[in-house]
């Protein structure tokens, strides 16, 4: 090798250069649980770093009073946090990543994807009776429309109705009785350390999850050197599941107004994509897909593409 050469600098060394970092999250127990996960990875990785946590309240924590598609923004959870990025008081945010728009801003980017947790639906009903066993016209709760249309295709003699607020907020509805059951993410009830709770975990070919359901997005300013720091903590396999989800999203256009769901599963050098397209009425268009891991965003184009031809389209001009 020339010596004369001009070396390229190596990521870690910006990122050795950077002394502090501030951390933008929601205050709910389960995005603090979250945002710790991510400090203490940080740490793991760089020791000498000082890293600060800023509470951020969003829009999505404000209006607790209408469902999250009534409310008709793709933000809900993020726009102030980004807002926040934007200003400088903040150099990354923690995201449950199924809460993030299908596309970022062009000044954001997603730094991270670290390795997913379980992805699943979760049951919980207070006589401890199983999705098939719940009686007829049993009240049961969810903020989603993606799990209310799977839900009225399986059981549609259920009575299902909008739950919101955090997760402590739901199950305390559910022991006061105001429901016989509600359906949350096994991530987040597995992250509280509430997984005795469940008492169903809704396998994917009964209850498609979220699309980034279980991962969490760790969300920077684009070309910011704060990235490199947390490149250690990027699952690659993760990353090519949610992106194959992702681009499954984006090309549908979906956002919490529109039941819509996603789940890769990885083997070896292929990924299986399975997705749904749905009406509020329980009417869906489901299907599935075998691509390249190497082309994960090609795969997610392609399926809803199919779906879209297959009568999703027409699904989502209905609504």
């Amino acid at each position: 090798m020339s010596h004369s050469s001009v070396e390229p600098i190596e990521p870690a060394v910006h990122a050795a250069s950077i002394s502090v970092v501030v951390i933008g999250t929601r205050s709910s127990k389960l995005a603090l649980v979250q945002t710790n996960y991510v400090r203490d990875a940080l740490l793991a990785h760089w020791p000498g770093l000082e890293v600060g946590i800023e509470h951020i309240t969003t829009k999505g924590d404000v209006i607790l009073d209408r469902p999250l598609s009534a409310i008709g923004d793709k933000g809900l959870f993020v726009t102030e946090i980004e807002d926040a990025m934007r200003a400088g008081r903040i150099d990354l945010a923690v995201h449950s990543a199924k809460d993030l728009p299908s596309e970022l801003p062009p000044d954001m980017t997603l730094a991270a994807i670290p390795i997913r947790e379980d992805p699943r639906d979760a049951l919980i009903a207070r006589d401890g009776l199983g999705l098939a066993a719940l009686p007829t016209g049993a009240h049961v709760g969810t903020s989603s429309l993606r799990r209310a249309c799977q839900l009225r295709a399986l059981r549609p003699d259920l009575h299902i109705t909008d739950l919101r607020g955090n997760v402590d907020t739901r199950l305390r509805k559910l022991r006061e009785g105001q429901y016989d059951a509600i359906i949350l993410a096994a991530a987040g009830l597995r992250r509280l350390g509430l997984e005795s709770a469940i008492t169903e975990l809704l396998d994917p070919t009964v209850m498609l999850p979220a699309v980034s359901q279980g991962a969490l997005g760790i969300e920077t300013r684009a070309n910011d050197a704060a990235a490199e720091l947390l490149a250690p903590l990027d699952h690659a396999p993760t990353r090519r599941a949610i992106t194959a989800e992702r681009a499954f999203l984006a090309r549908i256009g979906g956002g919490c107004q529109v039941p819509i769901a996603a789940y890769a599963v990885l083997e070896g050098n292929t990924i299986t994509l399975h997705g749904l397209i749905g009406a509020r009425d329980g009417r869906t268009v489901r299907g599935a897909l075998l691509g390249t891991a190497t082309e994960p965003a090609t795969l997610g184009i392609a399926l809803a593409e199919e779906l879209l031809g297959r009568g999703g389209q027409a699904l989502l001009q209905s609504e």
